[in-house]
């Protein structure tokens, strides 16, 4: 009986050191993970894009030969300033909530007569992506700092809202996943990354607050729609088509949950 009872002690402190060693090892490389984004944040690659981006905003394009000068983001013709903060938003010359990369979009339609299929058909990456993630890192640069303000105050936001609620909640595919999977509760990890809780304010935050993001992994600047694309293709779903609506609303979803946070894209991620 006291042998058993030294074993069982024994064992409890072995899983117990080894709980703690885990804990630590993680804490450690969490800590050791922000150091380093912290040294390299200064020289974040998103510069180059940017800089990219500014010219396409300004370079004549498409069959109209015109400038994306005068693309309304929501602010007016033009302003470009604090504009991403406040999307996704209703528009009422489309009728429709649309993110930043489907207000581009309309935009280039508008303005320049570009095919806004030519986009959606594109790799990420490639073509006509590559310049809309150039044009996106320059947009979003300039809402740097400012708080995220997303209203659902039109009966379309609303709606769009509650979809992307349903969207996040929503499970299928051979792994039975769905976005809260990874990031419907606090406290979870992936490869020793900190999982932010969507379903709060302060994780909401963290996540949208910071992509569209450089991922110094794959050496590539990612917008958000990449990002719900990688996202979906993590969950062994098919891949959602670009600037459909299932999209917008999970980003409507988690700007709105994100209100009060602060735009700090783009962000640098592992």
């Amino acid at each position: 009986m006291q042998r058993t009872f030294s074993v069982g002690v024994a064992t409890g402190l072995v899983v117990g050191l080894l709980s703690i060693s885990s804990s630590v090892l993680a804490q450690t490389t969490t800590d050791d993970i922000a150091k380093y984004r912290e040294m390299i944040a200064e020289g974040n690659p998103s510069e180059l894009y940017e800089a990219a981006g500014e010219e396409l905003w300004k370079k004549p394009a498409g069959p109209k030969n015109a400038t994306l000068e005068k693309c309304d983001l929501g602010l007016g013709p033009g302003v470009v300033k604090g504009a991403s903060a406040q999307l996704p938003r209703y528009f009422k010359d489309s009728n429709k909530v649309q993110d930043l990369e489907s207000r581009l979009m309309t935009c280039m339609k508008t303005l320049q007569g570009r095919d806004p299929q030519e986009m959606i058909d594109a790799p990420f990456q490639k073509g006509p992506k590559k310049d809309m993630e150039a044009i996106v890192a320059y947009v979003v640069t300039l809402s740097k700092g400012d708080k995220i303000k997303v209203s659902t105050a039109h009966p379309k936001e609303k709606e769009m809202y509650d979809l992307g609620k349903r969207a996040f909640f929503f499970q299928g595919g051979p792994m039975d996943f769905s976005c809260a999977s990874c990031h419907g509760e606090s406290g979870k990890r992936i490869r020793l990354q900190d999982l932010p809780n969507i379903t709060e304010q302060k994780g909401a935050a963290l996540g949208w607050g910071y992509w569209p993001a450089y991922r110094v992994s794959s050496g590539q600047f990612w917008t958000m729609q990449q990002r719900l694309n990688d996202c979906y293709r993590q969950q062994r779903f098919p891949f959602p088509i670009y600037g459909s609506d299932v999209t917008i609303a999970l980003s409507m979803y988690m700007a709105k949950n994100a209100n009060g946070g602060t735009v700090e894209t783009p962000g640098l991620k592992r």
